[in-house]
């Protein structure tokens, strides 16, 4: 069993925090959010270790029975909830016993390995049921010590699970009357997902990513990444740690964002052909179902770097780039196609509507087949292509 690491970066938060529980400042409905693998459920159990702990200061101490407890994820008035598959099989009465049992293997994998990847499965959700155990841990008293936190990752699963908002109402109910001494905290990516009614009764704190540095740093040390390696990903994930170990290998397999990056050159690749045969050939390669999904999505987000990233070769602006491990290829391209700069913009805008276009549910196949004609249009001055 491994502690939880370090939290990388976020130092002047974590002075904020720590100062605001020391002077008896700290709301007790809080948000963390800011962009996806930074860290925020990690500050979250941060906070979570410094209020249970023993000592009084504006961090935790790290040596007490409280602090060792929550660092090995076993402080039983730390109550950590997360996205997790929908147990198959399970009654409606049973449901919130079967999610309490999957959040446990959960939770022992994590003690095991507390690194993983950032990357949500878009099959996992935070259930109507998940938040009605929440609640009922909420009436009781603490277990150990005189205060309980609670903390709700990706809170933004809560809305668009089976087509209601149930989950995140009944979360609602314990936000408007919160037991004493009980401290709810919520991440979220994207603090608009949330319902209105629930942003209004949380304290927003938003944070930002560590440094490339940090995080290639982090990396080197935690996880014996190469220092290239390290470097590559740290800038390909703008410092998200969680993102980094996205595209990390797991064995000889790739990481999931490496696959997706790899995936969206092959776009471009197919985009830059002379003929659309290409073109063809990597539409047809797209499942027929699943536009709305989030790998789909994140191959679309890729092309949108990999584009960027010739428009900088091209301008000589190289230390912005961000698949850096493919300069060789980015700089070949720019010398065969001078200009391609130009046409960034709107093979740029091509992409964003394909994104959009995904709310609709169009057939994949053809919604790659439509961009990417536009894509080397855009990329040939304006010029029809075959």
């Amino acid at each position: 069993m491994k502690p939880l690491h370090a939290v990388v970066g976020h130092e002047e938060v974590l002075r904020d925090l720590g100062r605001a529980a020391a002077e008896g400042r700290l709301p007790n409905s809080l948000l963390f959010h800011g962009p996806s693998g930074i860290g925020k459920q990690r500050v979250a159990l941060w906070l979570g270790q410094l209020l249970l702990c023993e000592k009084t200061g504006p961090a935790p101490c790290g040596r007490c029975r409280a602090c060792t407890l929550a660092l090995h994820l076993e402080h039983p008035d730390l109550h950590w909830f997360f996205p997790v598959p929908r147990p198959k099989g399970s009654s409606a009465d049973r449901l919130g016993e079967a999610l309490e049992d999957v959040r446990a293997a959960e939770l022992a994998a994590r003690r095991e390995a507390p690194l993983y990847s950032g990357v949500r499965d878009e099959s996992v959700g935070l259930f109507v049921a998940h938040m009605q155990v929440l609640r009922r841990l909420a009436q009781s008293r603490p277990a150990m010590g005189s205060k309980t936190v609670f903390i709700v990752g990706d809170a933004e699963a809560l809305v668009p699970q089976e087509a209601s908002q149930e989950a995140a109402n009944s979360l609602l109910k314990l936000l408007e009357e919160p037991p004493q001494d009980t401290t709810l905290i919520l991440t979220a990516g994207d603090a608009e997902a949330l319902l209105p009614t629930i942003r209004s009764r949380l304290s927003p704190v938003r944070l930002r990513p560590p440094t490339v540095e940090q995080t290639a740093a982090f990396l080197r040390e935690a996880v014996g990444a190469a220092p290239a390696e390290a470097e590559t990903t740290s800038r390909l994930a703008g410092g998200a740690i969680g993102r980094a170990l996205g595209f990390l290998p797991d064995g000889k397999t790739p990481g999931p964002l490496e696959e997706l990056r790899v995936a969206a050159r092959g776009l471009l690749e197919a985009a830059l052909a002379k003929d659309g045969a290409a073109r063809l050939a990597a539409a047809l390669s797209q499942s027929p179902a699943g536009a709305r999904a989030t790998t789909f999505l994140g191959t679309l987000e890729f092309l949108s770097v990999w584009l960027r990233d010739l428009a900088a070769v091209e301008a000589g602006v190289e230390e912005v780039v961000a698949n850096t491990d493919s300069l060789p290829w980015l700089r070949e391209t720019v010398r065969r196609r001078p200009g391609l700069a130009a046409g960034v913009p709107a093979a740029l805008a091509a992409v964003d509507d394909a994104g959009y276009s995904t709310t609709f549910n169009l057939n994949p196949q053809l919604m790659i087949a439509n961009l990417l004609r536009e894509v080397a249009t855009s990329l040939n001055g304006g010029a029809r292509t075959a």
